[in-house]
């Protein structure tokens, strides 16, 4: 069934509801109230002005190259970094070198398209536990989906595979798998799953494809779900009306969930229309019923929106010393933009932003903060909408000058 569009204050009442109550667990009741307020009164994304250039602070250097379509990057302990390639290649980049033998035991992947081995997150516990999800693409007979297992990662490799989201049936078109996969301050595993390629879907409240997911860490359901109990939705469901989140981030602070989403691609609705949005419990994001700076009562608008489009993808929060100007700030990494782009936030309103290696390293996919307080990114040139790159794709970090 495709769902109608919610009432803004059908919206604010999830918020304010059961779904609600993981945002409350970890944000003060003040804070909590002001983002109702805030979500209550936007209509559109303002234009966010740009900010004086921080671009003579720092520099940067090659950790590494020789990737091959490369998804995500994820600091661990022991000054080690976790990087996915597509192709079903789970790397490890370790006192900044990158190891030549891939980790054994990733599973089979689809590697089609816009599929393959995606993105990775580690459990909260990892340090005691060493337990890794990896988010990947599978096919079947039901089509082309994304399936997210927990591994044990020992010496010998990922061992004790656990499914903890199966998969929903997609479709067979290889594109808008999302997938970022992120824990939040409340424990539970969030995934984003784009729509398909078939817009409909986002709003269909029966299907997972276009939406949000929250889960506990063993694939279970929360019973605090916004949709949880209902006979006309599926409990997994956080929120929906995405047409494809690539990049999503939890604020270190707030527990406040961003994700960066891309608009359409002229072949669905006019180009551009891309987004970053603050996701909340049981809010819709409005695809394909609204795009771009339309708005609808009912409808949560991101917090800016891009025209002409970057393709936005993976995103991190600056929360370190190495950068004090950047303390807080919001990065993404842009593929057809070929830029790392800061958002600098007043609570959840942007209020500046400065766009950083344009056009000095190709297309960039993913960026995180490392342990020692660096950002770190990865470029993605040799995928197949990519141009290619005789050296491979580059981890690259971004250092201050001396």
């Amino acid at each position: 069934m495709r769902a109608p569009p919610q009432s803004r204050s059908r919206v604010v009442t999830n918020i304010v509801g059961l779904g609600f109550l993981s945002f409350i667990a970890f944000i003060p009741i003040a804070d909590a109230y002001d983002l109702i307020s805030w979500l209550k009164a936007r209509t559109v994304a303002e234009e966010v002005p740009f900010m004086e250039s921080t671009s003579d602070t720092f520099r940067v250097e090659v950790v590494a190259e020789g990737l091959e379509s490369p998804w995500a990057i994820v600091p661990a302990p022991g000054e080690r970094f976790f990087i996915t390639e597509r192709p079903g290649r789970l790397r490890v980049v370790e006192n900044g070198r990158l190891l030549t033998k891939p980790v054994p035991g990733v599973p089979p992947v689809a590697y089609q398209g816009q599929g393959g081995l995606l993105d990775l997150a580690l459990h909260p516990d990892y340090a005691t536990n060493n337990l890794i999800y990896l988010a990947y693409t599978i096919e079947n007979e039901r089509g082309l989906m994304t399936r997210v297992t927990r591994f044990e990662e020992t010496a010998q490799g990922l061992k004790n595979p656990q499914t903890v989201f199966q998969g929903f049936p997609g479709s067979h078109k290889a594109k808008h798998f999302g997938c970022r996969i992120r824990f939040g301050a409340d424990r539970k595993l969030y995934m984003t799953l784009g729509e398909r390629g078939e817009g409909r879907r986002a709003q269909d409240l029966m299907d997972l494809n276009g939406k949000t997911l929250r889960l506990n860490d063993d694939g279970s359901v929360p019973h605090d779900n916004p949709f949880f109990g209902k006979n006309d939705a599926r409990p997994e469901i956080y929120s929906f009306g995405h047409r494809n989140s690539q990049g999503m981030a939890v604020h270190p602070k707030t527990g406040l969930i961003f994700q960066t989403e891309h608009g359409p691609s002229w072949d669905d609705a006019p180009g551009g229309g891309d987004e970053v949005n603050l996701v909340a419990a049981g809010a819709n994001y409005g695809w394909p019923i609204v795009h771009h700076r339309d708005t609808l009562e009912g409808i949560v608008s991101p917090i800016v929106e891009y025209t002409p489009a970057l393709a936005p993808a993976g995103c991190t929060f600056y929360i370190g010393d190495a950068f004090p100007a950047w303390n807080g700030d919001f990065f993404f990494s842009n593929l057809k933009g070929k830029r790392l782009v800061r958002l600098k936030l007043s609570g959840q309103t942007p209020v500046g932003q400065e766009h950083l290696l344009k056009d000095t390293f190709g297309r960039l996919r993913d960026v995180a903060q490392g342990y020692d307080g660096y950002l770190y990114v990865i470029t993605s040139d040799t995928d197949a909408y990519g141009p290619g790159r005789s050296g491979g794709d580059r981890l690259l970090r971004i250092v201050p000058l001396k």
